[in-house]
């Protein structure tokens, strides 16, 4: 095993444990790589940067399924492509996924070329999309409820001005009086947690694509 192989699977290891500063560790490492290659792409910032933190989310809700098999980087930029197609269907742009590889500067990254699909292909696309929705509007629900019962309000306004608002770390800690590291701190513990929820679904492999083991 290379020692960069090595170090992702330690690193996997701590954010399986709950280590927010491994969680912390891999965005510092990666989300650069990701904006650059969906920013490739689209050349919009605002929404390379939506991209890129669903696929972070992805991650998180695949960690079960991922045994470390495949480059830490390649399992995150494949799930990266996903969500930039479902990007480019949703604008209209109805892109395809090449899933062969081919020689580029980042591996896992994949080529996109233009054409129709099929009507059964969009169907299917769009049905994906709902399910994918209903299962994070559901752990979403049963996160909050959670913290409602345990009287956790500091969690829920601060993650409330995360999500619902779109503040900033730094904005969020200003507003709420909370240090930084603590509204990190509570987002990574936010997106563990509906990680967890979600895992125990059940969900069929199709509704979340990076789910599936490549």
């Amino acid at each position: 095993m290379s020692d960069s192989h090595e170090a992702d699977a330690q690193l996997v290891d701590r954010i399986r444990s709950g280590d927010d500063d491994a969680w912390r560790s891999l965005i510092d490492r990666y989300e650069g790589r990701l904006l650059a290659f969906t920013n490739s792409r689209i050349r919009d910032r605002a929404a390379s940067e939506d991209i890129v933190q669903d696929a972070f989310v992805g991650f998180l809700i695949s960690l079960p399924n991922y045994d470390g098999s495949k480059r830490l980087e390649s399992y995150l930029f494949s799930i990266c492509a996903y969500k930039l197609t479902d990007h480019l269907r949703r604008e209209g742009r109805r892109p395809t996924l090449q899933m062969h590889s081919r020689r580029s500067s980042h591996p896992g990254e994949q080529s996109f070329v233009g054409g129709d699909r099929m009507a059964s292909s969009i169907a299917r696309s769009v049905e994906r999309k709902q399910l994918e929705h209903d299962a994070i509007r559901d752990a979403i629900t049963e996160q909050i409820q959670r913290w409602k019962e345990t009287d956790s309000w500091s969690k829920l306004r601060a993650i409330e001005l995360l999500y619902v608002v779109g503040m900033s770390n730094k904005l969020v800690a200003e507003k709420t009086g909370l240090s930084e590291q603590q509204v990190a701190n509570y987002k990574s513990d936010f997106q563990i947690r509906l990680r967890a929820i979600i895992g125990r679904m059940n969900l069929d492999q199709a509704v979340f694509p990076e789910l599936a083991d490549s």
